[in-house]
């Protein structure tokens, strides 16, 4: 039940404090539900440990300190401790091997016997098989204890068939609890069916019958249901979660491993390394599955590992190749080279992973994978080659994923992982290329643009010309037709139809604007000039505006983009939506007086940039200037026939 208590006036301060609940010296007018206060503790269970390779102790260690983090008041098993099937020479070492771990635990932790823990394979078998030795180092074969007012009953479900037979679960004769075991149980269950709960641990879920078909668990499960508390069985041995529901209020629960072998880590299959935690309150029981190594210690997230942790997230990558040259029928390689330190005060466990295109790119190597120790410096290279000839819609750019580890002593922290595109040049291009190249025009959708890896040397200072045919979308459009403006450089705009021209001269930008819109639907040709002394704006080879401009040109780093404007972070912003064509930036003063555009720009010593916005390879759209130059789109522009 809730208790409730509603914060009263600050001049019923003194009543408030008389009464338990909230306490405060502030006015409220809600009402805080307190939490319960009933009797509920909680209790986690182990699955089985056996069958698996020795690091299956570095699982159950692992358990250990998860659960000695959530503080249960006790720890059950349900049997398989050990890999046993051994002499008692080796089951004891085992046997030791597993209690150093479990001794560990800050609570009470209780055994079942589970037939890896009683085999006897081998000669010199005693009576009993490990019968005595079992409880001679964990405890009885079976028992009950009471703990806040809940019995756990503790079964034995390898008893044998009561002859000097190995002892064989696959039998249904050894599948039958024993009269004397029953007995035990009957008046366990009549001693304890007054208590509010009781919990039964077994190695084997007897009750699937089609696994245990000499089980006979009817009889059992009526002894239990006749005790009226028995809230939950649990069991293990199948080494994978299994939920077989409510049978007459009781529920059958097996659980997987703590440590054991599973064919592969498969939560939601039911193969995982966990333990259940149950919780026990007077109106129920709630079972719930904690993975082993998902428990967490606040107290080992310091300052210093954060710091660590966040400067990693950076790590240089030191990529230092070339870009991949393809040529113009598609063909190409490159080396990849990379150099990584580690600053960290742990190890990191590197892995780089080629991306994978089959049939288009190969790689030298499908993975590097390396240690590096702390301050530790390693280089390592593949190379990427393109096998597939031609280029398609599907061209894929090649790229490179880092993943990295920090291993620590209690584990391994996983950084974010990195792919890291690699660059592709155009090497040449087919001789007929713009001569071949049908008729069109690139259409921007307002969220799209061509990216120029242009830099600071491709346009010397002094004068040149930008210009372009376009056609709006609409006679508002607002957006830049070319530009590489971000405190520097030069942008061709329109805003709300209007077109502009902007160049960054002696340390400030200089602005012509023409006075009235473009006509709408309607080609038109825009074009800015700088001449060395002043700035001038043509509107279908008219002059729309002039303004003096001297001084040298400011430029930067970033990109051109034609539809677009770089931010400071090289990504496009105000983007231009409608058609545009024959882009031309020129390294010269290309107009002075007015001039009738030209439908098709032609190539001259001057040009820097033309794209005729004609045809594309993969995913370049070449220039037809001098050396391969070429841009590449982002977003999903068209080239369509006008």
């Amino acid at each position: 039940m809730f208790s409730r208590i509603l914060l009263l006036p600050l001049i019923a301060s003194a009543a408030l404090a008389q009464q338990p609940g909230i306490q405060t010296s502030r006015q409220s007018a809600v009402t805080l539900p307190l939490p319960k206060s009933d009797d509920a503790f909680h209790f986690l269970v182990f699955g089985d440990r056996t069958g698996g390779p020795e690091a299956g102790l570095l699982v159950l260690a692992q358990a250990v300190k998860d659960t000695n983090l959530l503080d249960p008041d006790l720890v059950m098993t349900v049997g398989d401790l050990i890999n046993g099937y051994s002499n008692t020479a080796d089951w004891e070492a085992m046997t030791k091997d597993y209690r150093d771990i479990m001794q560990k635990l800050k609570m009470p932790w209780f055994p079942v016997a589970g037939n890896h823990d009683i085999y006897w394979r081998g000669p010199g078998k005693p009576p009993g098989e490990h019968d005595a030795d079992f409880e001679k180092h964990f405890g009885p074969l079976w028992y009950w204890f009471e703990h806040k007012k809940s019995a756990f009953i503790v079964l034995f479900s390898d008893e044998g068939d009561g002859t000097d037979a190995a002892r064989d679960f696959t039998s249904p004769a050894q599948q039958r609890m024993s009269e004397t075991q029953k007995k035990w149980l009957t008046e366990s269950l009549e001693k304890t069916k007054s208590l509010q709960n009781a919990f039964v641990f077994l190695h084997h879920p007897r009750w699937v019958q089609a696994t245990y078909p000499g089980a006979q668990w009817n009889e059992v499960h009526d002894l239990l249901k006749s005790a009226g508390n028995v809230r939950a069985v649990f069991a293990g041995h199948v080494h994978r979660m299994r939920y077989d529901g409510k049978r007459d209020g009781i529920e059958y629960i097996t659980l997987a491993t703590t440590g054991g072998s599973m064919p592969g880590h498969y939560p939601e299959a039911g193969y995982m390394h966990h333990m259940n935690l149950v919780s026990v309150r007077p109106e129920g029981v709630k079972v719930s599955v904690i993975p082993v190594g998902a428990v967490f210690d606040p107290a080992s997230y310091t300052p210093e590992l954060i710091a660590e942790v966040e400067g990693l997230r950076g790590l240089p990558l030191g990529l230092t190749n070339a870009p991949i040259a393809i040529d113009g029928h598609g063909r190409g390689a490159g080396l990849v080279e990379f150099k990584i330190t580690n600053p960290a005060k742990g190890d990191l466990d590197i892995t780089v992973l080629p991306s994978q295109h089959p049939g288009e790119w190969i790689s030298t190597a499908e993975e590097v994978q390396f240690v590096l120790k702390s301050g530790e410096t390693r280089q390592a290279s593949f190379s990427m080659i393109r096998v597939q000839e031609g280029f398609s819609s599907a061209f894929s750019v090649p790229s490179v994923e880092f993943r990295a580890e920090l291993l620590r002593d209690n584990g391994r922290i996983p950084l974010p992982p990195r792919t890291v595109n690699l660059p592709v040049t155009l090497r040449s291009l087919p001789d007929d290329f713009f001569k071949a190249a049908p008729q069109k025009v690139l259409r921007l959708d307002g969220k799209s643009a061509l990216r120029v890896e242009m830099g600071n040397a491709k346009l010397p200072d002094g004068p040149f010309t930008v210009e372009a045919r376009v056609l709006p979308a609409h006679d508002k459009v607002s957006g830049d037709i070319v530009s590489k403006a971000e405190q520097s450089e030069f942008a061709l705009n329109l805003s709300n139809g209007v077109p502009g021209f902007h160049a960054f001269i002696d340390g400030r930008y200089t602005s012509v604007i023409a006075t009235d819109a473009l006509p709408p639907g309607q080609w038109a040709h825009v074009a800015g000039v700088f001449d060395g002394q002043a700035l001038t704006l043509y509107v279908n080879g008219k002059p729309a505006a002039a303004t003096p401009a001297a001084g040298q040109r400011g430029v930067n780093p970033l990109p051109l983009y034609v539809g677009a404007n770089p931010d400071a972070r090289s990504a496009p912003t105000q983007f231009y939506t409608g058609a545009m064509d024959e882009v031309r930036i020129s390294s010269a003063a290309r107009y002075t007086t007015e001039f009738t555009p030209a439908a098709i720009h032609a190539r001259d010593e001057t040009t820097v940039y033309l794209f005729h916005c004609d045809e594309t390879l993969g995913p370049f759209l070449p220039s037809d200037s001098a050396g391969s130059s070429y841009g590449t789109f982002t977003g999903k522009p068209e080239l369509i026939v006008p």
